[in-house]
């Protein structure tokens, strides 16, 4: 590139991390410099080069961690065990086969609506439509969703307490429009705090949910009703919702 500067945005907008106001700017200087505009095109390529199907040769990283949250319960995980007992190859390798394919082909357990709460959690990470409007400015990011659907959900920038704003989206579930805010935490985990409407609720307390190795949370308030959804412990869970709760309140939510 013949702008090193823009180094940077370069791939902050690849990776849908710049603002609306960076991300208009950076679009205007790729208009006045071709240099930039050719490398970003190259880039682009690059990025749709690599994700062609037949360069893939590994599991999703969904079916990944659904394999290892079977496989491991709260005492010693059961393959382990087997490993211990047996060696490898023979009737072994044929009985860990064996129970691996029972666990792909076996139905789901859980909830309805947890399940697609995990699945929406996941399409966000797997597919390039983690967030609609880019931006850690709650002021940014509460205004894009007036209009879109019932109830803007209260937007909290949690960057002091290591959950920092990413963004926000529209997503569907039970046959709904909701929002869905966009926080990371630690070493590049997600954590997507749905919200919509549901007037008339009660409040209702936290409660906690696992389905598919995810750590869900609930909860009612004002009218609204939450669910975050992660792959993080549960005690870092239960400090994201906390946070998030205290920072509603501050800003006038009863």
């Amino acid at each position: 590139m013949s702008c090193p500067d823009k180094s940077v945005l370069l791939h902050g907008m690849l990776d849908g991390e710049l603002d609306v106001v960076g991300a208009l700017a950076f679009e205007a200087h790729l208009k006045d410099c071709p240099a930039c505009a050719a490398e970003y095109r190259r880039q682009q390529a690059i990025r749709a080069a690599l994700r062609r199907p037949e360069l893939r040769d590994r599991a999703p990283d969904a079916l990944r961690r659904k394999l290892e949250a079977a496989l491991q319960p709260a005492t010693e995980p059961w393959w382990r065990r087997l490993a211990s007992g047996w060696r490898w190859g023979g009737a072994g390798a044929a009985a860990l086969a064996m129970a691996l394919m029972l666990i792909l082909v076996l139905p789901r357990g859980g909830d309805d609506l947890t399940r697609q709460l995990v699945d929406s959690h996941v399409r966000s990470l797997l597919a390039e439509h983690l967030v609609d409007v880019p931006s850690s400015d709650r002021h940014t990011v509460k205004p894009w969703f007036v209009g879109k659907i019932d109830a803007a959900p209260p937007v909290v920038d949690l960057a002091a307490q290591g959950f920092p704003l990413v963004g926000g989206r529209l997503d569907y579930l039970d046959r709904r429009v909701v929002a869905a805010l966009v926080y990371r935490h630690g070493g590049g985990h997600v954590v997507n705090l749905f919200v919509w409407p549901q007037p008339g609720a009660a409040d209702a307390a936290v409660t906690t949910e696992t389905e598919e190795g995810y750590r869900l949370l609930h909860w009612v308030r004002s009218g609204l009703e939450f669910w975050a959804v992660a792959d993080i412990d549960l005690s870092e869970l239960q400090a994201f919702q906390a946070a998030y709760q205290q920072g509603a309140t501050a800003q006038g939510m009863p």
